[in-house]
């Protein structure tokens, strides 16, 4: 375990600077909105705040603020924060991201999950958090061979754990992140006490099986059916030919925020945005953290359903599950809680939900 801190050169701040000062912004149709992809009303702006307004460096103290480690997994350097609670009976919970995120994901939620009692509440629903890099992903760095796909990372996480020497703990995640979650709690069912996910991905279902009587489960097919219509370019793109599309966007700053920006779609500050395209931007591993998209893609599923107690908390503006479904590859789903507020990046849009979600459910875990 080597300590680890974030120390980006400013030569590479100067570059990034003078790149955005030669954006060649694409050609678009007049009043096309977003029907072809995110248009420059969008872009322009976002680009024009990058290079005037925002400060890479108001970012990296509060990163800077927590523990930070790296260690080599199966030949691969892993990056993670690991902050421990002052609580003396807190639980270990391992915490995960997605993609297009990073560990700035969960920077609203890494004191009230470690820390509750000087946020107000209960201090018995403490954690102990070790936050990862994704392999490929950030501070990890890019990965230089196949198969990083969910079910290697979860066994890299299994290891990770055990070189910390965590004996018992929760795992918890968003996005790709509950994929990889839930794997961790497949492969260590004897010390994960538990999984909460804030996503349950699946194909979408048969018409046939659809219950008429039920009218939410008629909506959450028609989401996915919608999302995969309007949104679901980048999966198929990263999932069939990733490294295509990283010759122009680990060349372009603007091309990656672009690409970042179709999974965001303005519906988050400007400052949490550029973070997260920062941190792929500045490490180099715009390539690599396509990759998992392929890796999944090629890999083989698990038959089996998971057995750990899972919980959902599942927010407005994203993928919407149906439980009968998801118990297909869950077999002890014991919360499912549906909020009214927020979208896929719950850890920043809904920090309070989350946070008490996470600690109510692992309450009767411990």
């Amino acid at each position: 375990m080597d300590p680890y801190r974030i120390a980006v050169p400013q030569a590479d701040l100067d570059d990034l600077a003078e790149r955005l000062s030669r954006t060649r912004f694409a050609q678009e149709i007049p009043d096309a909105g977003w029907d072809y992809g995110v248009p420059l009303s969008v872009l322009r702006p976002l680009v024009e705040y990058w290079r005037t307004g925002y400060d890479w460096r108001v970012w990296e103290r509060p990163l800077n603020a927590y523990p930070q480690f790296t260690t080599d997994i199966d030949g691969q350097r892993i990056h993670f924060l690991h902050v421990r609670s002052p609580e003396p009976g807190a639980l270990p919970l391992i915490l995960t991201h997605g993609w297009p995120g990073s560990i700035a994901e969960f920077l609203d939620v890494i004191g009230p999950l470690t820390d509750p009692r000087a946020h107000g509440a209960d201090p018995h629903t403490a954690f102990h958090l070790v936050v990862p890099s994704l392999p490929g992903f950030g501070f990890s760095g890019p990965t230089t061979d196949r198969g990083w796909g969910p079910v290697r990372i979860a066994r890299a996480w299994v290891e990770l754990m055990r070189r910390l020497g965590y004996e018992r703990y929760g795992a918890a995640g968003n996005d790709w992140g509950s994929v990889i979650s839930s794997e961790v709690g497949r492969l260590a069912p004897d010390s994960v006490v538990g999984v909460h996910v804030t996503q349950i991905f699946g194909p979408p279902q048969e018409e046939a099986e659809l219950d008429p009587a039920v009218p939410a489960e008629r909506a959450a097919i028609d989401g996915q059916a919608w999302f995969h219509r309007n949104m679901d370019a980048y999966h198929h793109v990263q999932a069939q030919q990733p490294q295509s599309i990283a010759h122009a966007l680990a060349d372009s700053p603007v091309g990656l925020l672009g690409w970042h920006e179709v999974i965001y779609r303005g519906g988050l500050d400007a400052d949490y945005v550029l973070t997260n395209v920062m941190i792929h931007w500045l490490t180099g591993t715009v390539a690599s953290a396509m990759r998992i998209y392929y890796e999944d893609a090629n890999a083989e599923l698990p038959a089996e359903p998971t057995t750990v107690p899972l919980a959902l908390a599942q927010f407005r503006d994203d993928t919407h599950a149906v439980r009968r479904f998801a118990e297909r590859r869950h077999a002890n789903i014991v919360s499912w809680h549906e909020y009214d507020t927020a979208g896929h990046y719950a850890a920043h849009q809904a920090p309070d939900l989350l946070v008490a979600d996470i600690g109510t459910f692992f309450a009767g875990l411990r």
